[in-house]
């Protein structure tokens, strides 16, 4: 038996042992009728066979998956998971903590940054909030859920991209599976005349939904620009940088996402405070003096905005003044019954709140019927909290989110960090763009709060790995 194990320790042989037993066990299940199964087979040794000696090619088939990746809670009402994404993130879970459990850790410097430290308090609330939860069994599997998102994008992403190569492979990867996605939602769109109806259901079956999918046009729009107006970068790498650029605007104005452009604006507005160096202090003046406006005369710009009428609209200037219709627009007038109702969970239960994930089943007597709208219902199933800070606050209480608005906090003063501090001009590249990118989501976390999705947090935490291991490994 010890002949036959040395015999088959040499790469090369164990690999023709593995195919031959793949080719067999193939073959017997295409006869016995299990024709599906037989062509699955190869696929899953292939999987193993990563996960054995390269999870690195793991974690890179998770990045180009995601767009592409389908729900199955259509076809398995009961089983709402992302697939491919879900199992093989759930996987590469499972092995980290193998891997903590034989003291074969990462670089120890990660677990002492401060953006993993923050994240790691995170999910500890998180845990503490789940045990008294409302709905302990919900609070558990979203947080099992937000662990395997977060696991291996932060800890195995920021080792991995101790090589700047890996960066920029994350970007593209993600990148060139998304124009597939593009191109059959422009497709689909085509069909209902670009409508902006249409818009809200044409990116089926790989985003359920037009904001969700206006977010990530959004987020890799910074990315994309960057690598066009840097002349880093050779002609060519510009070149298909820009044709990307028009077709993921284009794309982006097509969603009728309103938050999602709002969030590009953003992150253009903190683009020209970072590279002209506007000082910390006149921007928190500004807030103030923008806050103790509202607040002086709330009274009439309450009036002013109540005299909007205009709904959501197929014309892009009656869409873009929809936004601060809070008179009869339902979709705004939604948000706010969400936000409201958020307030009221979060005052009844200030400290620990309901229970991660809890928002959508509890919500509903604490809505007031004024406040409903149309598209109002109390059983669920329509979304949550609508906001990535609120949603904490009535789940996880005050703490849950003082830790988001730190963490948030702290992720940004890194990438600004690394970019003024670095010596490389691609790191400082890298730094601005990635954190451009995060800006744009947490400026629609306002909004709309998706973390809770492959789609969004792939990318999300992607990033915020790749803040931190060019703070650790290249801003020197």
């Amino acid at each position: 038996m010890n002949a036959i194990i040395q015999y088959f320790r040499q790469p090369v042989r164990l690999f023709y042992l593995i195919a031959l037993i793949a080719i067999t066990l193939n073959v017997a299940l295409i006869q016995l009728g299990f024709s599906v199964l037989g062509w699955l087979l190869p696929i899953a040794i292939l999987l193993v066979i990563f996960f054995i000696y390269r999870l690195d090619y793991i974690f890179f088939f998770i990045v180009i998956a995601t767009p592409l990746a389908v729900n199955i809670e259509d076809i398995f009402p009961q089983l709402s998971l992302s697939v491919p994404t879900e199992p093989l993130l759930a996987a590469l879970l499972l092995i980290f903590l193998l891997k903590l459990l034989m003291r074969q850790l990462p670089d120890p410097r990660i677990f002492r940054h401060p953006i993993v430290i923050l994240v790691i308090i995170n999910l500890l609330w998180m845990a503490v909030t789940s045990f008294s939860s409302q709905l302990p069994v919900v609070s558990f599997k979203h947080l099992i859920a937000r662990l395997w998102f977060v696991v291996p994008m932060l800890f195995m992403g920021t080792a991995l991209f101790s090589k700047l190569k890996n960066i920029k492979l994350f970007y593209w990867l993600y990148i060139i599976a998304f124009i597939i996605v593009i191109i059959n939602t422009t497709i689909n769109h085509a069909a209902y005349g670009f409508s902006e109806k249409g818009a809200n259901w044409s990116m089926a079956p790989f985003f359920n939904d037009h904001t969700a999918y206006g977010v990530m046009l959004a987020f890799f729009i910074p990315v994309l620009a960057g690598f066009t107006l840097s002349r880093i970068y050779r002609f060519p790498v510009r070149w298909v940088s820009l044709m990307l650029l028009i077709l993921f605007s284009g794309a982006l104005i097509l969603s009728y996402c309103r938050a999602a452009w709002f969030s590009v604006a953003v992150s253009a507005i903190v683009f020209l405070l970072i590279v002209f160096r506007i000082r910390f202090r006149w921007v928190a003046l500004s807030l103030f003096i923008i806050i103790g406006g509202f607040y002086t005369y709330q009274q009439v710009l309450m009036d002013r905005l109540a005299k909007n009428k205009q709904d959501s609209s197929a014309n892009y200037i009656e869409h873009i003044e929809s936004i601060s219709n809070v008179s009869s627009d339902a979709s705004n007038l939604e948000r706010i019954n969400r936000w409201h109702s958020a307030i009221r969970l979060f005052l009844e239960r200030p400290n620990l709140g309901w229970g991660p994930g809890t928002y959508q089943f509890v919500y509903g007597p604490y809505q007031q019927s004024r406040e409903k709208t149309i598209i109002s219902t109390d059983l669920g199933e329509r979304g949550n909290a609508h906001s990535e800070y609120l949603g904490p606050l009535a789940d996880s209480g005050w703490p849950g989110l003082l830790a988001v608005l730190i963490l948030f906090s702290t992720i940004v003063f890194y990438g600004i960090k690394v970019y003024q501090k670095a010596a490389l001009k691609e790191v400082r590249l890298l730094s601005l763009i990635t954190l451009l990118s995060l800006i744009t989501y947490m400026a629609h976390g306002f909004m709309n709060n998706f973390l809770d999705t492959d789609k969004s947090s792939i990318p999300f935490w992607g990033f915020t790995a790749i803040i931190t291991a060019l703070d650790l490994y290249h801003k020197d």
